[in-house]
This record gives C-alpha cells, structure tokens and sequence, in this order.
C-alpha cells in the first residue's frame, strides 16, 4: 500500500509500537478515532491532548480516511 505519510504524523517503531501518531507526540491516531467513536466531536478532540491544534486532529484523521480508502478486500468462502 503506497500512501505518503503527511507532514505532522510520524511512524516509528519505538513510538507506540509503529503506529501512526501526531508527531512530535505519542497521540496514534486510533486514539482519535476511538474519542469520534465514544461521542466527541472534531473540534472538542484537542481540549483532551494539551497543545494537540485542530488542524493536526484534521491531518490525522485525512491520513486515517486515506489508510482506509486504500484497504484491499478479499473475498472469504466459507463454503469450502
């Protein structure tokens, strides 16, 4: 999967096992998506990451939507 990695998210091995992460912090951005997912709005994400802006909560989740749009899905027979 070819996507590049925007300016402000970083992937090191040795930040949170190698997942993507707001850079210069260890905020992956699972942690974002989990927030959306217990309810919060875009906006109200920063307020929980001190000094995390609005603008890198929208890169990361940009990033995340790619990630995704980018998923092969394969087909299961179950039948045998």
């Amino acid at each position: 999967m070819d996507i590049d990695i925007p300016k402000g998210i970083s992937v090191k091995q040795e930040t949170r096992f190698g997942k993507p992460c707001i850079e210069g912090t260890r905020i992956a951005i699972v942690d974002l998506l989990n927030l959306l997912k217990m309810g919060y709005s875009i906006k109200e994400i920063p307020a929980q990451y001190p000094g995390v802006t609005l603008k890198q909560v929208k890169t990361a989740l940009d990033y995340a939507a790619k990630i995704i749009g980018k998923e092969e899905v394969l087909e299961i027979n179950s039948a045998g």
